[in-house]
């Protein structure tokens, strides 16, 4: 923007020349604005305005973090399964999250969204074939939830690196329990209320009143990780608070049988003794959790779990 146009809109607008800001733009990432209006010395511009003082800003981490989401060195492919495709913003939180972690490892991601009913359908080879990851996120109801079990299965036959969010993993306990633990029916209570194998359930306090209007857990809530299991080793600390908003939980009756075979918990909240997290110890990545890891990522400061699993896709590309 020449002067003589900044001058007219000063003029026009009653406000100095200095506080009219042009605001291209950008060609990459949204991220790329803050260094825009930093060239613009909007910053400087509204520390003088308010009478604050504070050092010139240091955006040189900032920099080299957009710089790696523009021209990343690794490239990695993974599938996210869900069912709200056709809304371009129904997992926004989940496809931030992944690009906060890939980022933070030099990664470009190549995100395939895939169908879970065009799985159940045509299979899970048709759409998982190739892939460095696969994540299952959150959701609700019946439908498509076969598809997400097919693509549980696939991760844990292929050795595929797996991120399972909420619904993530319960589908993920469901596969495990009838595919390894041989409870050939298991299920959830929410898609097969009368199943006598329901590895997730509500709890029986639940179901007291026969109204589900007060049973959901929403919120944030103490996780207590196992020592060396994958997921303490992502966060370094075994102790976390995560956001949740779940009706649903790993039902522990089937909990000794599940851990017999080969399942980990590896995260509980110990009130009640909820199964927060699971792992497959036989697996190169595998991680589930009941919980949203995805509501704490930042830019440069991407969430544990995402980075582990943005981490391993990684590892698994580099092996083709």
């Amino acid at each position: 923007m020449d002067h003589e146009t900044r001058q007219k809109i000063s003029n026009f607008c009653n406000v100095t020349v200095e506080a009219v800001i042009e605001e291209q733009d950008v060609k990459h990432t949204i991220y790329e604005v803050p260094l825009m209006l930093h060239r613009e010395r909007l910053d400087e511009l509204v520390l003088s305005h308010l009478g604050i003082k504070a050092p010139p800003a240091d955006l040189r981490d900032w920099e080299k973090l957009v710089q790696r989401m523009i021209a990343p060195k690794h490239r990695a492919k993974i599938a996210m399964v869900g069912k709200y495709l056709g809304v371009p913003d129904a997992y926004k939180s989940v496809t931030e999250a992944l690009f906060h972690a890939s980022s933070g490892e030099d990664m470009g991601v190549e995100l395939v969204k895939v169908d879970a009913e065009e799985i159940e359908k045509q299979g899970a080879e048709a759409f998982l074939s190739g892939v460095d990851g696969i994540l299952v996120p959150g959701g609700f109801g019946e439908r498509g939830i076969e598809g997400k079990i097919a693509s549980v299965k696939y991760a844990r036959e292929k050795k595929i690196p797996y991120l399972g969010l909420c619904l993530g993993m319960q589908v993920a306990v469901i596969e495990f329990a009838r595919s390894v633990a041989g409870l050939k029916k298991a299920h959830s209570s929410e898609f097969e209320p009368e199943s006598e194998e329901a590895v997730i359930s509500l709890l029986s306090g639940q179901t007291a009143n026969g109204l589900k209007g007060a049973t959901m857990r929403l919120g944030s809530y103490l996780c207590c990780l196992t020592p060396g299991s994958t997921a303490q080793k992502a966060y370094a600390q075994s102790e976390i608070q995560e956001r949740h908003r779940h009706r649903y939980e790993f039902n522990n009756t089937h909990r000794a049988s599940l851990e017999k075979h080969g399942l980990r918990i590896s995260g509980v909240h110990p009130k009640g003794d909820l199964v927060e997290v699971i792992e497959l110890s036989d697996h190169p990545w595998f991680v589930a959790c009941q919980f949203h890891p995805e509501f704490r990522s930042k830019p440069d400061v991407p969430h544990p779990l995402f980075r582990g699993f943005a981490q391993a896709a990684q590892n698994h590309a580099s092996q083709k």
